[in-house]
C-alpha cells in the first residue's frame, strides 16, 4: 500500500490502474480511523479492484468555534488499518494542495442542508460537498462509500451526485457500534469515562422510539417527546435536535408512514455526538 500527498501522485496511480481496466473504490475520511471506517474499506475492497482512502481533515467544513485544530489525527495508525483491510493507496494531502490561496469555487446546496446538522452548522455541508466533489474529480472512482451514521451527509452526497451528474455510484454502509450500542466515532475519544457512559443515552433513546413504533405508535410528536424526556434525564446531555424526517427529502414528517430517518444530535459535555435509525 502507498501513501501519497499530492493530487498529481494520486492521479498517476489511478490512471495506471484504469489503463489496466481496473475498478476504483473511494472511501473519503478525515482520518483517525476506527472499525466504522474499516467496514467501509472492507466493502470497497470486496467490490473494487483498487481502493483509495482519503485522509484529510477538511478545514472548510469547520466553523471558527469548532474543533479543527483539536480533531484527532494519527496517520501511522490509519495506514496500519488501511493496509490490513486491503486498501491500495492513502491520499493524504496538505490543505494548501486542496485549496490554493486563490481558491474561490464551492458546491452549495439549497435543499437537504437547512435542517438537522445544517441548522446549527451552517457552513458545514458547503465544505463537505466541495471537498467530496474535489475528491470525485481527483480520483474519478467507480464507487464511493459513506457511513449511515452521518445520514444527512449520505443523503446530501447522493443528491449532489444526481444533480451534478458525477459518474459514480454512492454506497451507503450500516452504522458500526460498540458492544454497548454507542455508535463508533472519532469524537468518542474526547469523552471522559463518565461522559462515555452518559453517551449511551443516544442509542438508548433511538431504541426507545423503535420499541414504541414496533408497538404501533406512528405519531412523531409523541415519539420525539418520549425521546426528549429520556435524554433529558441524563445530566451530562444537552439536546441539539431530535427529529423524524422523510429519508429522501429530509423534510419533517408527522407520521411514520414512509421511509423515515430518526436523527439525533446531543452534546455530552462539550462533545457533540450524532446517531440515527432509518425506517424503510
Amino acid at each position: 500500500m502507498k501513501i501519497v500527498h499530492t493530487v498529481e501522485d494520486v492521479r498517476k496511480a489511478v490512471q495506471a490502474w484504469k489503463a489496466d481496466g481496473k475498478s476504483i473504490g473511494l472511501v473519503p475520511t478525515m482520518g483517525y480511523l476506527h472499525e466504522g471506517h474499516k467496514s467501509l474499506i472492507d466493502k470497497a475492497v470486496a467490490e473494487n479492484d483498487h481502493v483509495v482512502v482519503s485522509v484529510f481533515v477538511n478545514p472548510i467544513q469547520f466553523a471558527p468555534t469548532e474543533d479543527l485544530e483539536s480533531y484527532p489525527r494519527d496517520l501511522e495508525q490509519d495506514a496500519r488499518l488501511c493496509e490490513a483491510a486491503g486498501a491500495s493507496l492513502i491520499f493524504n494531502p496538505e490543505p494548501s494542495d486542496m485549496y490554493s490561496p486563490t481558491f474561490s469555487s464551492f458546491i452549495d446546496m439549497s435543499t437537504l442542508t437547512q435542517g438537522l446538522c445544517g441548522k446549527t452548522r451552517p457552513i458545514h455541508f458547503r465544505g463537505v460537498c466541495t471537498v467530496v466533489g474535489k475528491l470525485f474529480n481527483i480520483v474519478e472512482p467507480n464507487r464511493a462509500y459513506f457511513g449511515q451514521k452521518d445520514a444527512q451527509q449520505l443523503a446530501v452526497i447522493k443528491h449532489m451526485v444526481d444533480d451534478l451528474n458525477f459518474n459514480l455510484e454512492i454506497i451507503g454502509c450500516p452504522i458500526v457500534r460498540e458492544t454497548d450500542g454507542l455508535a463508533k466515532s472519532s469524537r468518542n475519544t474526547y469523552l471522559s469515562a463518565e461522559e462515555r457512559q452518559a453517551a449511551l443515552v443516544l442509542s438508548k433513546s433511538l431504541a426507545l422510539a423503535e420499541k414504541m413504533i414496533q408497538d404501533g405508535e406512528t405519531d412523531t410528536d409523541k415519539l420525539k417527546q418520549a425521546m426528549t424526556d429520556f435524554i433529558e434525564k441524563e445530566p451530562l446531555a444537552k439536546i441539539d435536535y431530535v427529529e423524524f424526517v422523510d429519508w429522501k427529502t429530509l423534510e419533517p414528517v408527522s407520521q411514520i408512514d414512509r421511509p423515515v430517518l430518526n436523527a439525533i444530535a446531543v452534546y455530552i459535555g462539550k462533545t457533540r455526538l450524532i446517531d440515527n435509525h432509518i425506517y424503510e
